[in-house]
């Protein structure tokens, strides 16, 4: 079992990260914490994997929502509430998310907001959720965008057994590896070669392998929050493919597109952008190739209307003053935040479209 610390203002959690470790989830808290209770909040998908060898003997009180990203909603939200509070939980209660990222953000926010905030644990069971499960956002999603109501609010820790993971549909594999990608792409260009010298299908990494990754990945999650908790700098550094991945899960409507593959387009709509805006080369062919052979989309799908894309954009968290900002590479490991005129924005999506075959 690997562990790292995430460091934050209000203080460290550690994340634990090994293989068959849920059914030590208890033996892990009791050595940093003492709780009244517990209350599980997963989905369905989930609940009939691993549900019972987290419960294991105790009688623990749960809530289930359905499967997808149409959970993280208002009505959930209130479900959630409800759930928790018939359980009668108290301020030394803690909730525990046991799920991939909808999960994750759904029940963080609930624990942020219940009785003005319990502690709650991460139990991540994607490989998406490896960066959702650190770093503290929480939140829920609005018909006129995503994740813009929440809050920050730390896990107490993450508990991420890489077992989970084999029971992952082959879209979920490839929706998480998204994430894994960007980590490399906006930090650190040597685990970028190390995931292209393999270039194998994600299913067919080794566990080893897989803990390394989830591990390589962490860590670069847990720098950049260390030194900007709240994104008010090098944070919004993660949001590399977010701002147009954001917009076309929006437009689509959530759960028609997996927030990876989202995710998978922006990043080759901002590759393209980065390679225009400082005239360089950042193997975007290469990367692009690489994207297909895994089985990421590369291109905006051609029924969203590219002027509603943009507006989109301009609402999305990271926008200033109903501007533009996108996150961009100067090079492979140096992002930048800029500002982009419309006009470029709109010129690039077109440019960036599915093309009929």
């Amino acid at each position: 079992m690997d562990t790292i610390r995430i460091e934050t203002s209000g203080g460290s959690y550690p994340v634990h990260i090994g293989k068959g470790i849920r059914s030590k989830w208890r033996e892990l808290i009791d050595n940093y914490a003492s709780y009244s209770s517990f209350f599980i909040i997963t989905d369905e998908a989930v609940e009939g994997h691993y549900l019972s060898s987290i419960l294991g003997k105790e009688k623990l009180a749960y809530f289930v929502v359905p499967s997808g990203e149409e959970s993280k909603s208002f009505e959930q939200y209130h479900k959630c509430m409800t759930a928790l509070l018939e359980a009668d939980l108290d301020r030394k209660s803690c909730i525990i998310s046991l799920g991939g990222g909808v999960v994750g953000d759904l029940a963080g926010f609930a624990a942020a907001t219940y009785m003005r905030g319990i502690d709650f644990i991460q139990m991540p069971t994607t490989l998406l959720a490896h960066d959702s499960s650190v770093g503290g956002k929480t939140g829920i999603n609005h018909e006129l965008g995503k994740n813009l109501i929440g809050a920050f609010h730390q896990p107490v820790a993450v508990i991420y057994d890489i077992e989970c993971l084999r029971t992952l549909p082959e879209r979920e594999w490839r929706s998480g590896f998204s994430e894994v990608i960007k980590h490399a792409l906006i930090h650190d260009e040597t685990f970028l070669n190390w995931l292209l010298d393999r270039r194998k299908a994600i299913r067919n990494y080794t566990d080893d392998e897989l803990q390394f990754m989830i591990k390589e990945g962490i860590n670069v999650k847990g720098a950049i929050v260390k030194e900007d908790e709240r994104e008010t700098g090098v944070r919004s550094y993660l949001n590399f493919g977010h701002t147009l991945g954001h917009a076309i899960e929006a437009e689509l409507g959530y759960g028609k597109m997996t927030h990876g593959e989202a995710v998978a387009i922006g990043m080759i709509y901002a590759l393209r952008m980065s390679e225009e805006y400082f005239q360089t080369k950042l193997r975007m062919d290469d990367l692009r190739s690489w994207f297909q052979e895994l089985g990421l989309p590369v291109a905006v799908p051609r029924e969203l209307n590219r002027r509603k894309l943009l507006q989109r954009m301009k609402k999305d968290k990271k926008a200033e003053n109903k501007s533009l900002q996108f996150v961009l590479l100067k090079k492979i490991g140096t992002p930048i935040k800029v500002s982009i005129d419309d006009e470029t924005a709109l010129k690039l999506l077109e440019v960036s479209v599915e093309r009929s075959v």
